[in-house]
């Protein structure tokens, strides 16, 4: 007997988008980030502008930029994108 391969139907897209030495912390960063994970992408943009932290301006700015990317670059609708991964790391620490 010969099985089959049930094929998805969806397709997974990826595009990137990075922002290069945020200054602030990465505490700051994740308090944020653990609260939009897991969401979509409408409602990432609603919660990021009506938080009241200071680093979800640039945050905003990346959703943005990666909505941008994938739109223009692979021609998607902005109602079927899914964020699937957010990572904040460490950058360079500025020396006193």
């Amino acid at each position: 007997m010969i099985k089959k391969k049930r094929s998805n139907p969806y397709t997974k897209v990826c595009a990137l988008s990075k922002h290069k030495d945020m200054y602030m912390s990465t505490n700051k960063a994740r308090r944020i980030i653990d609260k939009i994970r897991g969401r979509s992408y409408q409602e990432r943009l609603m919660v990021l502008e009506l938080m009241p932290y200071q680093a979800c301006y640039p945050l905003l700015k990346l959703v943005y930029s990666a909505a941008a990317n994938t739109i223009h670059n692979m021609g998607l609708n902005e109602s079927s994108l899914i964020i699937s991964k957010v990572e904040v790391n460490e950058s360079t620490t500025v020396k006193k």
